[in-house]
C-alpha cells in the first residue's frame, strides 16, 4: 500500500473545484471572510503592529515576494505569510476545529501568498483551500488531544501541513512534489507550550505557515521528503503522540485508540472540513455555546436575571482542564472567576449575548462588564461528563419559584453557510481599519469568489486607501 502522505498528496494533486460539494466551497468562502476580518482587526493591535514591524525591517527593499495584507509591503513568501498570521491570530476570529486548532489561522495566509505568487483564480483558490483544510482536519482529529499532552500546541503542529498542502495545490505542485511537501512538514513542525505555562507568549501558527512556505519551496525545487515520515517507527505520529500505532492518552470522546487508516479513508467523500466551526466571540471556542445556548434558553422561556436562582452546565470534561488535564494551567470546573466558563454562561443570561467586538485581552472584570454577570457566575456550576460531545453544554437554569428549564446543544451551532457568516462578522465593522464600504466589497468578492480571475483581489480590498 502506498505511504500516507503518497495517499494524501495522489488525492490532493487529483482534485478538481468540481469535485467540491456546494457546502464545501461555501464553508471555503466562510472561513476566508472570517479570516481576513481578524487579520483587519489584528492589525491594530500591538502583536499585529510588532509581527508586521518586525517583518518589514527585516526584509525591506524585496522585489518579488507577497504582500502583508492591510500594510501594503513586500516581503518575502515566508515573511508574508508569518505577518498575516500573526494579525489573525491577534484579532481573534478564528474557526475552530476540535476545540485545539484554529486553521485558518495558518491556512488562509498560506493559500493567499500562493494565491498571489501564481495569480491564481478564485476556483483555484477554493479548492487549495478545501485540500488544505481536509488534509489538516483529518490530520488532527483524533490526535488532538494527545498531542496537546505531550506538551505541543497542535494548532500549529497540524496547521503546517494544512497552509503547505493549500500553497502547494494552489501553485500545481506534482504528486512527487506535494508527497515531500508533506514529508518536509514533520521536519518543521512544532510549538512547545511550557514557555507559555512559565510567563512567556506562544510561537505558534505564525511560525507554522512561514515554514510551510519553506517545505513548498524546498519540495519544488526538489528536495525530497521521504516516503513514511507520518506513519514510521520514527515518524510524525511516533515523536508527537508516542507511537506509530494510534494509542491515545487523551479523547474527546473516552477512545484509547483509533487507526492511522482513518485519515485517508473515504477522501473526498465525507468532508470533515464541514465540521470546522465559527469563533464568532473572541474567548476560548469551548465557551461559545455558553453565551447562545444560554440566551436562548432565556428568550425561549423569558427567563430574566432577576428570575435565576442557579445554573448548572454538564459539559465535556476536557473542556474543564485547558490546555490539557496533564498540565492544566486553567480549571474550569472549580471558584467561578472573570473570563472562565462560569462567566460566559452568565454573561448569556444577563445580556442574551455578547458583544462580537470585545477582543482578545479585554479585561473580563472591566468596567465595562455588567455587575450583574460577575455576581450571578458565582451561582454557576460547572459540571464534567465524559458523555457529553465537545462544544456541547447541556445548560439548566433553576428559578427562584422553583422551576427548571433545560436546553441541549449541538455542538454544531457554531456551523453556518456564508449568509450567516456575513450577517454575523458584519458586527464587528465599527471597529475595522477600512471603511465599511470597503468591507462590504471584501464581503462580496468572498460571496463571489469562483467567479473571480485573481483571488489576490483579496489582499488589495484590505489595504487602505490612500
Amino acid at each position: 500500500m502506498a505511504s500516507l502522505s503518497r495517499q494524501l498528496a495522489q488525492w490532493v494533486v487529483g482534485l478538481r473545484y468540481e469535485d467540491l460539494p456546494p457546502a464545501v466551497v461555501d464553508r471555503a468562502k466562510g472561513v476566508t471572510l472570517h479570516s481576513l476580518a481578524s487579520v483587519l482587526l489584528g492589525s491594530q493591535s500591538p502583536a499585529g503592529q510588532q509581527a508586521v514591524k518586525l517583518i518589514t525591517e527585516e526584509e525591506a527593499g524585496v522585489r518579488k515576494g507577497a504582500t502583508i495584507m492591510v500594510n501594503g509591503s513586500k516581503v518575502t513568501k515566508g515573511g508574508a505569510a508569518f505577518a498575516n498570521s500573526e494579525m489573525a491570530l491577534a484579532g481573534g476570529k478564528f474557526d475552530t476545529f476540535r476545540m485545539l486548532t484554529h486553521p485558518n489561522t495558518a491556512i488562509i495566509p498560506g493559500a493567499l501568498v500562493a494565491a498571489e505568487t501564481a495569480g491564481a483564480s478564485g476556483k483555484d483558490f477554493i479548492t487549495g483551500l478545501a485540500a488544505g483544510y481536509e488534509v489538516m482536519e483529518r490530520m488532527a482529529s483524533d490526535f488532538i488531544p494527545t498531542v496537546m499532552s505531550r506538551g505541543f500546541h497542535p494548532g500549529p503542529v497540524f496547521g503546517i501541513f494544512g497552509a503547505a498542502v493549500a500553497a502547494a495545490k494552489i501553485l500545481r505542485l506534482t504528486e512527487d512534489q506535494v508527497n515531500s511537501t508533506i514529508a518536509l512538514c514533520a521536519s518543521l513542525a512544532g510549538s512547545n507550550i511550557e514557555g507559555i505555562r512559565s510567563g512567556g507568549r506562544a510561537l505558534r501558527e505564525g511560525a507554522a505557515v512561514r515554514n510551510a512556505m519553506l517545505a513548498v519551496a524546498l519540495a519544488r525545487e526538489g528536495h525530497v521528503g521521504g516516503e513514511t515520515v507520518l506513519e514510521g517507527d520514527a515518524g510524525f505520529y511516533h515523536a508527537y503522540t508516542g507511537n506509530n500505532k494510534g494509542l491515545l492518552s487523551y479523547s474527546f470522546v473516552g477512545d484509547t485508540r483509533t487507526s492511522l487508516d482513518k485519515i485517508t479513508a473515504d477522501l473526498g467523500k465525507d468532508w470533515m472540513f464541514l465540521e470546522t466551526l465559527y469563533r464568532i466571540y473572541s474567548f476560548a471556542g469551548y465557551n461559545l455555546a455558553h453565551i447562545d445556548v444560554t440566551a436562548k434558553l432565556c428568550a425561549e422561556n423569558n427567563i430574566r436575571y432577576d428570575d435565576v436562582d442557579r445554573v448548572e452546565a454538564v459539559v465535556n470534561w476536557l473542556e474543564t482542564q485547558y490546555p490539557s488535564p496533564a498540565f492544566p494551567s486553567r480549571r474550569e470546573d472549580g471558584p467561578a472567576r472573570p473570563g472562565g466558563t462560569a462567566y460566559y454562561t452568565a454573561y448569556g443570561v444577563v445580556k442574551r449575548g455578547f458583544p462580537a467586538l470585545r477582543g482578545l485581552g479585554a479585561d473580563p472584570a472591566g468596567a465595562d462588564v455588567p455587575p450583574e454577570v460577575l455576581e450571578l457566575m458565582k451561582r454557576v456550576t460547572i459540571i464534567p461528563s465524559h458523555q457529553m460531545t465537545l462544544f456541547g453544554p447541556r445548560i439548566t437554569i433553576f428559578t427562584k419559584d422553583g422551576k427548571s428549564y433545560t436546553k441541549q446543544s449541538t455542538g454544531r451551532e457554531f456551523i453556518w453557510d456564508f449568509n450567516e457568516e456575513a450577517r454575523r462578522i458584519r458586527e464587528v465593522i465599527p471597529g475595522l481599519p477600512i471603511p465599511a464600504a470597503q468591507f462590504e466589497s471584501i464581503v462580496a468578492t468572498c460571496r463571489d469568489l469562483e467567479r473571480n480571475d485573481r483571488a489576490d483581489a483579496l489582499i488589495q480590498l484590505t489595504l487602505k486607501q490612500g
